[in-house]
């Protein structure tokens, strides 16, 4: 498909930049007319985050939808796994999430689910980028057509419910004290409400959005602030979500981080002990730590790997099976539970382990010791220089110095103008150097097309 819209996660980019109200009004318009099949009045739903230019891009996505005719039903803040659930239990032809995720608060971004509550594949984004550069003028609806909208209560206690539902029903929290991380982002009611109903004392922080602080030195990508409230408090656990929810990071008792590959491995663990893993393995991508790999092998459990992005770890799950999968940042699939990442979902599924054990986190949550693993980026203007001669040998060269043992992964960024490097292996200090060169060798031919 062309890409001049939706990259790997919908549509994102800087608001009023990329995002403007005239497109996000293009793409109701456009999905409007997409999902209108039968003669049942159809319907969309949208959800947000808490970013400033939300209401901007919320108010035109209405007027895109209602000017085809489509109802609109209005959810204001909450999580994108709430939007995916919401629009399967409100029978909506189409739910929409307003965020840009873990990215800060001046970008923007629209994903969308169909009326099962999973993402669209990339044959409907086409479908609906054609019809946005197409003549949409002509299929607006006649004025008694015309959509209405409104605002949607008890959304938040809806999503609540639901979430604790995915725990055996005489499941407690009580004795755990909780450090939450909202990231000013969507989850901030229903994240620490849920974790209170559930019995946990809760400290909640990231909790005062204002347009402007979201995933600002809070949240899963910032998780000093997590760490340093978590050993204040005396907390047995920390939970960092991002700015829409849909994934998390975890800190132990002692501070240490818990990323996404050993939270797998201890909902894996979890799942195999109870007899609810579909197949006997976990599917995730190509970032996640050899460590992991190694880990699952040990347990007889497979591993696969996709390409990076949620959708895709997903859409193999799907195919073949799966009932768990993710990626190292914490985007952790539930499909016993959820159509996309949860983060709150997957967060009370690590505490009931915890709980289940009896013994603290550091002990749980510490399944494997990972491979050496170095990430660097590279961030370009203008045509991406991989496809050189002189940065394709350099590659090739890094993959021969770090052998069968090892592990190179370049990509460019689907969210953001950057060449992702990731080298993992035994040597920490041959994988910092094969790194070190590719970024080099990248920075260098930025700079000379710069110059051009």
């Amino acid at each position: 498909m062309g890409n001049a819209y939706f990259g790997t996660d919908g549509i994102r980019g800087r608001a009023n930049g990329k995002i403007t109200p005239d497109l996000a009004m293009k793409v109701g318009q456009a999905t409007g007319l997409l999902f209108q099949r039968g003669s049942h009045r159809h319907r969309a739903v949208i959800g947000k985050d808490t970013r400033l230019s939300g209401y901007m891009i919320e108010t035109a996505l209405v007027a895109g939808f209602t000017s085809v005719g489509m109802d609109v039903m209005l959810l204001g803040p909450v999580p994108t796994p709430a939007v995916a659930m919401l629009t399967r239990s409100m029978r909506a032809d189409i739910g929409v999430m307003i965020s840009a995720s873990h990215n800060a608060y001046e970008d923007n971004g629209i994903k969308l689910f169909g009326p099962d509550g999973f993402k669209l594949s990339d044959e409907m984004e086409a479908d609906i980028e054609r019809l946005i550069d197409g003549p949409i003028g002509a299929r607006l609806s006649k004025s008694p057509d015309l959509g209405r909208a409104k605002r949607i209560e008890s959304v938040h206690a809806r999503y609540i419910e639901f979430a604790k539902r995915t725990l055996p029903r005489n499941m407690s929290l009580e004795g755990l004290r909780i450090v939450v991380d909202c990231a000013n982002g969507a989850a901030y009611k229903v994240a620490p409400e849920a974790l209170w109903e559930l019995g946990a004392e809760v400290f909640a922080i990231g909790v005062e959005p204002d347009g402007l602080n979201i995933n600002r030195d809070c949240g899963s990508t910032a998780p000093a602030t997590l760490v340093a409230k978590v050993r204040e408090m005396r907390a047995d656990v920390g939970i960092a979500l991002d700015g829409d929810a849909d994934r998390l990071i975890m800190v132990d008792e002692h501070g240490t981080i818990i990323d996404g590959d050993q939270l797998m491995a201890v909902i894996a663990g979890s799942l195999q002990d109870d007899g609810r893993l579909a197949k006997p393995g976990v599917v995730t991508t190509i970032m996640s730590n050899l460590g992991l790999e190694r880990h699952l092998a040990d347990l007889g459990l497979g591993m696969v790997r996709t390409a990076v992005g949620d959708r895709y770890v997903l859409e193999h799950m799907r195919q073949h099976g799966y009932n768990l999968g993710g990626e190292q940042s914490g985007h952790i699939i539930l499909s016993d539970h959820s159509t996309t990442g949860d983060g709150l979902v997957a967060a009370l599924q690590v505490l009931a382990a915890v709980q289940k054990s009896g013994k603290r986190v550091s002990e749980v949550c510490h399944r494997f010791e990972p491979v050496p693993q170095i990430l660097k980026n590279v961030r370009f203007a203008g045509p991406s220089p991989l496809g050189q001669d002189h940065i394709v040998k350099t590659i090739e060269a890094g993959r021969e110095r770090l052998g069968a043992g090892g592990r190179l992964v370049i990509r460019p960024s689907g969210t953001e103008p950057l060449i992702r490097v990731m080298g993992e292996g035994d040597d920490h200090g041959l994988v910092e150097a094969v790194v070190d060169d590719v970024c080099q060798a990248l920075s260098a031919r930025v700079s000379a097309i710069a110059a051009e």
